[in-house]
């Protein structure tokens, strides 16, 4: 992947305050799919489950967060704990390679 592909990634998926303040309710440690909606409904958004999901897709696919583990919440599927991958971002503006 070269960086202006990367660039673009990231620019894809950071557009938007939701995804900033999905990695903001993340950040340096985990949150759970239930937890991150709590707070999204706290801070004023409306994402029904398919909504959320689809903005930690986003932020998934762009390798800015992961699935860290599941968590057992009484019956049914355990739900995901999320994780930053990194961060920081560095971007080389320049290519010297070239």
């Amino acid at each position: 992947m070269t960086e202006l592909q990367r660039l673009k990634g990231f620019a894809k998926a950071l557009h938007g305050p939701a995804r900033w303040d999905i990695i903001d309710i993340i950040g340096a440690g985990t949150a759970t799919t239930d937890t991150i909606r709590e707070e999204m409904d706290e801070r004023g958004y409306d994402f029904g489950r398919s909504g959320l999901y689809y903005h930690l897709s986003e932020l998934s696919d762009a390798g800015l967060i992961e699935v860290a583990g599941y968590v057992e919440e009484g019956r049914g599927a355990p739900t995901k704990e999320w994780t930053l991958r990194q961060q920081t971002i560095e971007i080389d503006l320049v290519n010297e390679d070239g």
